[in-house]
């Protein structure tokens, strides 16, 4: 008789809880306990003497793309870069640790909001094994100090759903605008730019940029009576013109990122084609969207 094996793997999720997200508690919690958890200045200036802004954003990307190849939660990688960043503004780092700091604080998010974290050996092999499972192990402990184990930290997922549930949009098009916030997050993220800017700031910024790129804001003004902007900055008591300007921001770091995209895509197809293939300023230069409205992400 033949045996068949019919587990499945299956990942359990928790529901949405309605009793946390319309009170108004919750978000005025959420709001007053923030900065806690930020950096307290740019450490660039004044903590780091072996680490540069772009081997951050170097080391950030690669850490982007482990979560991703993981099918990680989409909070793992924005908390694992407020460990990186809280680290860095107190620790002097000698940038030949900084990918196994990454490692170790994408192993400490995981644990907290995986079902399944990652493991040590798992992300020891995405450094190519140039670290050793013991030896982040042992850096766990270090970061978990340093941090004053203080690892719920409050990052800009954590305000999607009350901004979201707040504004009056159409219910067929929540999982695109969250799909379309969560991928502005990851970017800021990416950025240190916005390392300092409070968590519900980036992602007001990031619900108004989505809601903006899908043009759903323009489809029916009668529903927004007041600005999309104006209603965006009473949920979580920002001031309008700095709401603004961080979703500007957020726009031009959106275009800039898929402007660098498509370079590196020519410059490949211009190595595969030889010499004999078109120079890199006669391919479809002006397909490289200008405006984030024009962004299909």
């Amino acid at each position: 008789m033949e045996l068949l094996c019919l587990e499945m793997d299956t990942i359990i999720r928790a529901r949405p809880d309605p009793n946390l997200l319309f009170d108004e508690r919750v978000l005025q919690s959420l709001l007053r306990i923030e900065e806690r958890f930020l950096p307290q200045y740019s450490y660039f200036k004044g903590v780091q003497k072996d680490i540069q802004p772009f081997m951050r954003r170097m080391v950030a990307t690669w850490m982007l793309e482990v979560c991703e190849e993981q099918k990680c939660e989409e909070e793992v990688f924005p908390l694992a870069m407020n460990y990186l960043d809280r680290f860095l503004a107190v620790v002097p780092t000698k940038k030949c640790n900084l990918q196994l700091l990454g490692a170790v604080c994408m192993f400490l998010a995981s644990k907290l909001k995986e079902t399944r974290p990652l493991t040590a050996e798992k992300l020891c092999i995405y450094t190519d094994n140039s670290i050793r499972p013991q030896e982040l192990l042992d850096w766990e402990l270090v970061v978990l100090g340093k941090l004053k184990w203080n690892l719920a930290a409050v990052t800009p997922n954590d305000f999607i759903e009350h901004i979201v549930r707040r504004l009056p949009l159409p219910e067929d098009k929540l999982a695109l605008i969250r799909k379309h916030v969560q991928t502005f997050i990851a970017l800021c993220a990416t950025d240190f730019r916005f390392a300092m800017y409070p968590p519900s700031m980036i992602a007001t910024g990031s619900v108004g940029a989505a809601i903006c790129g899908l043009q759903l804001d323009s489809a029916d003004q009668s529903q927004w009576g007041d600005s999309l902007t104006d209603l965006l900055a009473k949920i979580t008591n920002t001031e309008v013109d700095v709401l603004k300007e961080c979703q500007e921001q957020i726009e031009r770091v959106l275009v800039s990122s898929l402007r660098e995209g498509r370079q590196q895509q020519q410059q490949q197809q211009q190595t595969q084609r030889g010499p004999s293939g078109k120079g890199l300023d006669e391919l479809d230069q002006s397909s490289t969207p200008t405006d984030v409205r024009d962004v299909n992400l």
